[in-house]
């Protein structure tokens, strides 16, 4: 791909770039899971590729590194595939467009996908290269990390044979992460019934907001565009008579909706009070989020009329109080780590069909007890409103270990190429290292990256020399000896 093959590591853009012009997302990983197994075919490279379309790829040490200790180089190549509203391009079947912004590089109306193509790209310059030195390298390449680190759960690691794991799914350059948060998604489910009603038909909209990551950026307490669309909902049918006929936003679970959307019917008399409220709800909005979030826009438009298929009244208040019920955002703050969250959870889809709603959260914890309380508490607010509830992709969190020479290790190389002390730090997002942790006892595991902003949302960034900063990091610890 010709914008980033001048970029430094060359290798390592070279490869991003490639990784790129084939459609990830979470559930189409096919093409680039055969990707990989065609790159180790043409090295001679052992691999395995499982039933999940995982990718383990082995190098044999070099010269002088026989007697040294495996390392595990870990990622995933499964992406948040996300589009710009009225985005022509279709990233089941289409490639990412690339651009280079100063020392930042994005993609043109869609995420980066950064997270985790940069650690695929990093494995796959290291495995091509012959004036590396290191250890053996078992690479793991898992799919739909994204969606509940499906991949990770089913793969078998009993041919590996390292104890020392380099996960690089980090985002922030200068950190090393010693530990994260579990999590589960979790489904309701509310069945609905339709009839056709006549009367004034409106669009209402939340949309300018920033969103961002459900984990990592939950902390911000920017606004959720599904939470904030049911507290209008709620608060016009206060005062006002009206029928649901669709209602969506969010487009993951694991990413903090920037826009949502809903179409009602209405009494005609009352389209004075819709605007009236619509406007007082934008007003506390703006006034509440100035700092947060400060661009939040809650509009109104009177579209066609004509008789609808609405949710009968009785749906329509149901559904309603889910949206409004439901918890959202940060829930406990831990007592033991300074500014991290403990337990949160994100209502990232709103989803409404011909017979069902679905509302899908993102439950996070860096304790499992008040992992499963809070999803108790979902199902218990659930079935008051007739809703079924369904949970999915639970994965356990990555406990911190007071003692770990290779993290130690870690920490003297990055003092010695930086100058300066790394911050040791656990985050509130799922790693696979929880997962691959409790599969090959006594692992030892850090995660690193490089800079990016805004993860799994169209304003993706990638620093172009951080990328590079941390290779020669990775390099470095790599041909470290003892």
């Amino acid at each position: 791909m010709a914008v980033v093959e001048n970029l430094n590591p060359k290798k390592v853009f070279h490869y991003f770039g490639e990784i790129c012009k084939i459609p990830h997302g979470s559930g189409n990983v096919d093409g680039l899971s055969d990707y990989l197994v065609d790159f180790a075919k043409d090295r001679g490279l052992f691999y395995i590729q499982d039933a999940w379309k995982n990718v383990i790829i082995v190098k044999e040490a070099t010269p002088g590194y026989e007697g040294e200790a495996p390392i595990i180089l870990q990622g995933h190549m499964d992406m948040v595939a996300v589009k710009k509203p009225g985005a022509s391009i279709d990233m089941a079947k289409e490639g990412l467009r690339l651009l280079v912004d100063g020392d930042d590089l994005y993609a043109e109306d869609t995420s980066l996908g950064g997270d985790d193509g940069i650690a695929v790209a990093y494995a796959l310059a290291i495995l091509d290269s012959d004036d590396i030195a290191h250890p053996r390298l078992e690479v793991i390449i898992t799919v739909d990390e994204e969606v509940g680190m499906d991949g990770a759960r089913g793969l078998d690691v009993s041919m590996l044979k390292g104890k020392r794991m380099l996960n690089l799914d980090s985002e922030e350059e200068g950190i090393i992460l010693a530990g994260c948060a579990g999590g589960a998604r979790v489904d309701w489910i509310l069945p609905v019934n339709r009839k056709e009603k006549e009367g004034k038909r409106y669009t209402l909209k939340v949309k300018g907001l920033l969103g961002g990551h459900s984990g990592a950026e939950i902390d911000k307490e920017r606004g959720n565009a599904n939470v904030l669309l049911g507290r209008l909902l709620y608060r016009l049918s206060k005062e006002l008579n009206f029928y649901l006929e669709e209602l969506n936003g969010g487009l993951a679970d694991n990413a903090i909706p920037r826009e949502a959307c809903a179409v009602i019917v209405a009494e005609p008399d009352k389209k004075g009070y819709l605007e009236d409220t619509v406007e007082k709800v934008g007003e506390e909005l703006k006034q509440e989020l100035q700092t947060k979030d400060p661009e939040v826009l809650v509009v109104v438009e009177e579209v066609e009329e004509r008789t609808s298929k609405c949710l009968s009244e009785e749906d329509t208040k149901r559904l309603i109080s889910l949206l409004f019920a439901a918890p959202n955002g940060v829930q406990a703050m831990s007592a033991d780590i300074k500014g991290l969250v403990e337990t949160s959870l994100n209502m990232g889809i709103v989803d409404l069909k011909d017979d069902r709603a679905m509302l899908q959260f993102s439950v996070r914890s860096s304790l499992e007890g008040a992992k499963r309380v809070l999803i108790e508490k979902l199902e218990n607010i659930a079935a008051m409103t007739g809703a079924s509830q369904e949970v999915r992709g639970d994965y356990p969190g990555w406990a911190y270990k007071k003692e770990s020479p290779f993290r130690d290790k870690s920490v003297e190389v990055f003092c010695r190429l930086y100058g300066k002390e790394p911050k040791i730090q656990a985050i509130h997002a799922g790693l696979e290292c929880g997962l691959l942790s409790a599969k090959i006892p006594g692992l030892e595991c850090i995660s690193i990256g490089p800079d990016m902003k805004d993860i799994h949302t169209t304003e993706e960034r990638l620093s172009i020399s951080s990328t590079e900063r941390v290779w020669n990091y990775v390099l470095e610890l790599l041909k470290q000896k003892g």
